[in-house]
């Protein structure tokens, strides 16, 4: 065990924590460097790399974590929703599924039910897609991922705007900085020449921190904005 390594790793847990990303990402590379190996801190360090895009630097993180003696179930499941997410967004999203609905089929959570129901939007299978995410409501019906999952399969898949505009106010009522959900209630407004209320929409999804599980990239919000008028 790597006494200095690890609690470097716990400086940075600490500043991922306050929503600190680049300093915990500076810190989570020192602690790495020095043979940080808690499977904790390692799964954390991964997390923050795949959200930031650096999918093979996160790779060589849960390849480490993966050699790492005692791990227990929840750590293993950790790394392999990890790895599934590294798969899906270099393209091997049918290989990434079959990784977290084997996993699922042991461990049904929240988090099981938020990933899930997004990768089965991003496959494009209507059916399969709306019978998932409904099970996801089924399990918690004032969840505001699953919600916003919903809505993206109405809107994104099913071509049904109406269908999926309720979805989407009731998640953002529950959660007002998701991007996504900001982002999809824009296009509603721009639709309805209600440019301020898009403008505002998109100005708080662009203020948040994306994962690889968003729809919305930066981009895709500043190009929104731009065709507005910031």
């Amino acid at each position: 065990m790597s006494f200095m390594g690890n609690m470097t790793g716990n400086k940075a847990l600490a500043a991922h924590g306050k929503g600190e990303y680049d300093k915990a990402l500076e810190l989570y590379a020192q602690a790495y460097e020095k043979g940080m190996d808690k499977p904790r801190l390692l799964h954390s360090y991964s997390v923050l790399l795949i959200r930031t895009s650096q999918f093979d630097k996160a790779l060589e993180v849960i390849k480490k974590m993966e050699k790492v003696p005692g791990l227990t179930p929840k750590d293993r499941c950790d790394l392999h929703v990890n790895y599934a997410i590294i798969l899906a967004k270099k393209g091997h999203l049918d290989r990434a599924m079959e990784i977290l609905m084997d996993e699922f089929r042991h461990v049904k959570n929240g988090s099981m039910y938020s990933i899930i129901g997004y990768l089965k939007i991003e496959q494009g299978d209507p059916e399969d897609a709306l019978a998932f995410n409904r099970e996801a409501l089924d399990y918690d019906d004032s969840d505001p991922v699953f919600l916003d999952n919903m809505g993206q399969t109405y809107y994104r898949l099913l071509g049904d705007k109406e269908a999926a505009k309720p979805y989407f106010e009731k998640a953002i009522a529950l959660k007002p900085g998701a991007i996504d959900t900001n982002y999809f209630l824009a296009l509603y407004d721009i639709e309805a020449g209600e440019i301020d209320k898009a403008r505002e929409k998109l100005r708080t999804a662009r203020k948040g921190f994306t994962s690889p599980l968003n729809y919305a990239t930066p981009e895709m919000i500043d190009a929104k904005l731009a065709e507005i008028g910031k």
